[in-house]
């Protein structure tokens, strides 16, 4: 029989989606009863921790234990779910967002310890800057890291113009935020938190507005909320002290974009060439600008069947990019 303290692990490495310590302790349960005589089930236990480590190595989705979204109604249609495994190495980041990160994480996995001393880990967040920065990436990377599903609030079923009936879908994705542990992601969040003073502002508008702080205020969940926006200049003042943390995203340097290249470009093109001049062609760019502009190259280079990407074909596309986003700029 599994100890007191095993049983309490168990049930605390679950809660913090710690999946190799579950499987730890599991096998110690497994090995005591082994030494009890118990061999039959000790061999069942073994058995049952080698098949789901084996289904995580081979990427099967081990994970998809969260039928929240197929069977709970109009809920499934405010939240569509997906499991990243995108992990932080595979970022891009300033050093700044990349630590303040690293410290997030590792929060969430002492989350039990922290909260039996009484204290909250980090989990409301908001994410501000530019389009294609990282903000959409970071929310992926945490449930990744954190071996959780990822939830986006789908904002356009969300909000409606009928009074009361968005505060009343608000309350039903915060019931899912309290009951299954994972990343919730409000994308384009100024759409339900811009000031209440605002010109365009409307009842109904007001009414989210209000909901959404009274429900963000009080929930004391295991799951993360992440809210980002490309206009923090128009989040209501209100907001900000409900949030755990507020992360800046802006443009990468030409340092963090020359790494980006080499990462993107590596078996495309021919050793020892230097792509620092390269680097200098995607001032103004984002980060998603970037690699969507070498995949458009990589894209050329399967087409024509050449031998590797063409780095004039890769800073012609640059340019383009370059221009389309200051025709846009202009047109604002």
């Amino acid at each position: 029989m599994a100890s007191a303290d095993q049983l309490k692990g168990l049930i605390r490495s679950y809660a913090d989606g710690d999946k190799s310590l579950f499987l730890s302790i599991a096998m110690q349960i497994a090995a005591h009863e082994a030494k009890r005589g118990h061999g039959k089930l000790a061999e069942e236990l073994k058995r049952l921790v080698d098949k789901a480590k084996s289904l995580g190595e081979t990427g099967s989705p081990t994970r998809k234990i969260v039928p929240l979204s197929q069977h709970r109604g109009e809920l499934s249609s405010l939240l569509e779910v997906s499991y990243p495994q995108l992990k932080l190495g595979e970022m891009v980041l300033s050093e700044e967002i990349e630590k303040r990160l690293v410290r997030i994480i590792k929060e969430q996995r002492k989350n039990s310890q922290i909260r039996e001393y009484g204290l909250s880990p980090r989990r409301k967040l908001l994410l501000v800057g530019p389009p294609g920065t990282g903000k959409t990436m970071t929310a992926s990377m945490l449930a990744g890291e954190l071996n959780i599903p990822l939830f986006q609030v789908r904002l356009d079923t969300l909000i409606t113009k009928f009074m009361g009936e968005s505060a009343a879908k608000l309350r039903q994705v915060f019931s899912a935020i309290a009951e299954v542990r994972g990343v919730y992601f409000f994308d384009e969040f100024d759409a339900i938190g811009s000031q209440r003073g605002l010109g365009n502002d409307v009842g109904e508008a007001r009414r989210i507005l209000n909901s959404f702080l009274q429900m963000i205020e009080q929930d004391d969940s295991n799951s993360l909320i992440i809210s980002a926006t490309n206009h923090s200049e128009i989040l209501d003042y209100a907001l900000f002290r409900r949030f755990d943390d507020i992360l800046e995203y802006s443009l990468p340097t030409q340092q963090q974009s020359l790494l980006m290249l080499k990462n993107r470009l590596a078996g495309f093109i021919e050793k020892g060439i230097n792509l620092k001049t390269l680097a200098t062609k995607t001032e103004g760019l984002s980060y998603a600008d970037i690699t969507k502009s070498v995949d458009d190259a990589i894209k050329e280079y399967i087409v024509h069947d050449k031998a590797k990407v063409d780095m004039k074909d890769l800073k012609a596309i640059l340019q383009e990019r370059k221009e389309i986003k200051d025709r846009n700029f202009r047109t604002q």
